[in-house]
């Protein structure tokens, strides 16, 4: 059986839907109406998608000018990543996504980096989707850079970039294993974990060229073995149906 990943409603869901399925996944789109608690018992794992901003309240701060919220996907997302994580179920979050993580875990964003950090780089190239925009440092022996397969790309990665936003204090018991030349911070993972690893770019544009299949399927790996070690009772869903 393949493993469930669940993914989180998003406008571009179907890269991500791709992507998961090129890797060797069972896609599950997922809705904001789904009880979280309820979701950790029937998935192995879970890949938090892009979209808009997360609520700064959530971080104790107020909201920038440039904000823009989505509190039906805060609402879900923000306890769907904290059961995960605390049950240690394999997630795999990107951009917008990184930035739940990050805040459900007890961290805080930069809410606008063009008012807030001295940079030439683009973070927000829209199209195409798969441009890159340019090239982030790897932390070296991380999770994240095993993940990314060739050793020619421990040190430097070529991404895309679509945000306005960044991850800002990082949460307790997470690490940041890559940034971009300004000090924006482009991944964070939690090394007490199986697989917990953030990224602010868009490695599921890339699906149809693989430069990032690497990186997908060191994720659903981890949920193969996450799915080998917690077998669910495959008989009682056939009864249902008898």
């Amino acid at each position: 059986m393949k493993p469930i990943i669940g993914i989180t409603p998003c406008s571009r869901v179907g890269d991500y839907v791709e992507s998961v399925q090129r890797a060797g996944g069972e896609p599950r789109v997922l809705s904001n109406d789904d009880d979280p608690l309820q979701l950790v018992e029937e998935l192995d794992g879970v890949v938090l998608t892009g979209g808009l901003d997360v609520d700064p309240a959530l971080y104790g701060e107020t909201p920038h000018a440039t904000t823009e919220t989505a509190p039906e996907r805060d609402r879900f997302e923000i306890p769907l990543s904290k059961e995960a994580v605390r049950r240690d179920l394999p997630v795999f979050a990107i951009c917008r996504g990184v930035q739940v993580l990050n805040v459900a875990a007890g961290g805080s964003l930069v809410q606008d980096i063009p008012s807030s950090v001295r940079s030439d780089l683009a973070h927000s190239i829209t199209e195409p989707k798969d441009h890159v925009a340019h090239t982030v440092r790897v932390t070296p022996q991380s999770r994240l850079a095993a993940a990314l397969g060739s050793s020619a790309r421990l040190e430097t990665c070529e991404v895309n970039s679509r945000h306005h936003q960044s991850v800002g204090r990082v949460a307790p018991e997470f690490v940041v294993t890559a940034v971009s030349s300004d000090g924006i911070v482009e991944a964070i993972e939690r090394p007490a974990s199986a697989f917990c690893v953030g990224v602010q770019w868009h490695p599921e544009n890339f699906w149809r060229t693989g430069e990032f299949a690497p990186l997908f399927e060191a994720f659903i790996a981890a949920a193969t073995a996450q799915r080998s070690q917690n077998p669910r009772e495959e008989m009682k869903a056939t009864d249902k149906h008898r």
